[in-house]
């Protein structure tokens, strides 16, 4: 346990925050204890990789960084795989570990970062995949009681980037671990045009769908060790079929894709490249001059540049196209 901790260091947007008491979490047992003692401060706050949060510069209450580790095969026919790992976990290691092993289904989400235990949070997607594709059950404890609990895919409530853990009814849930449902025989998913087109030449297996997504990800994405960055900082917004009419007899060539529960999904980047926000620096933050859904740091030490950024390209995206906008890091903290 330390007091009034600095967090720079375990954010990619490199932001100065201080965690007023953080706990590093390596085991259930410790969590559990951790929760139910009346000394525990609150609110309680959890940190996983921090590729995903906008971080105020204080966090109040008590901060769990969660370090809890493991990887195990629980189950294995010869063809399908239950697999689990702990929620510290690094997301692109057991991408590798599953993939090497010839457990199959998560190579479309290579190289994404962050933890294990904040995939599900996010239904973290990429390429024409979604995590909640491969998510067997979510082991999680309860911040409130300790109460621990196994929760299959449908109590999760999978969406576009979203699940219950990011809603009041979920939040008090705490991952601790995740089993996947993998396949040495499943099939592979090359169908996401830019992978397609990657893709056209060579032969379609799994290696090549590895291979190809780390380099469009390194060639597209700034690396968050060299330039802060959370990848996307904007979900693509999902409307209706009616309102992609409407938008389409200003802007018919607006790029939409099917979405979730019949909806559409309109691409952010080009809403944002058509009002010419690539490249724009504001505050020390500035939109990426390789991808405008990317925001980089460049200067910018507190959560407030990066924010009122956004609300600046969000505000001209709906005054423009009548679209809204949808952060897709969390936002945690106080201003001071």
């Amino acid at each position: 346990m330390t007091a009034t901790a600095d967090l720079t260091a375990l954010n990619t947007l490199q932001l100065a925050a201080t965690a007023q008491r953080l706990v590093t979490v390596t085991s259930q047992e410790q969590l559990r204890a951790e929760l139910v003692q009346p000394a525990t401060a609150v609110p309680i706050n959890v940190l996983g990789g921090g590729s995903n949060v906008v971080l105020h510069e204080t966090l109040p209450g008590t901060t769990l960084l969660m370090n809890i580790m493991g990887r195990e095969v629980l189950s294995d026919d010869g063809r399908h795989v239950i697999a689990r790992a702990g929620a510290g976990e690094n997301w692109h290691e057991w991408v590798l570990w599953c993939h090497h092993r010839g457990f199959h289904g998560l190579a479309n989400l290579a190289l994404i970062p962050g933890s294990v235990g904040a995939a599900p949070i996010q239904n973290i997607g990429a390429y024409g995949v979604e995590v909640a594709q491969c998510i067997q059950a979510v082991h999680a404890m309860h911040r409130e009681t300790g109460e621990s609990a196994v929760l299959p895919p449908q109590q999760c409530e999978f969406r576009y980037r979203d699940s219950v853990f990011k809603h009041p009814q979920g939040e008090g849930w705490i991952i601790t671990a995740v089993d996947f449902a993998l396949d040495r025989g499943a099939p592979v998913e090359a169908n996401y045009p830019t992978l397609r087109a990657r893709l056209s030449e060579a032969e379609l297996t799994h290696d090549a769908v590895l291979a190809s997504v780390i380099a469009i990800r390194r060639e597209r994405l700034p690396d968050p060790v060299i330039t802060p960055n959370v990848g996307s900082f904007f979900k693509n917004p999902v409307i209706s079929q009616h309102d992609v009419d409407i938008l389409r007899q200003n802007f018919p060539e607006v790029p939409v894709y099917p979405g979730p529960d019949a909806g559409m999904k309109v691409s952010a980047a080009w809403l944002i490249d058509q009002l010419g926000w690539r490249g724009q620096e504001r505050g020390g933050v500035r939109v990426s001059n390789d991808h405008a859904l990317v925001l980089e740091g460049c200067g910018a030490s507190s959560a407030l540049p990066w924010l009122s950024l956004a609300e600046a390209i969000s505000g001209s995206v709906e005054d423009a196209y009548g679209v809204s906008l949808e952060l897709e890091p969390r936002v945690m903290g106080r201003s001071d």
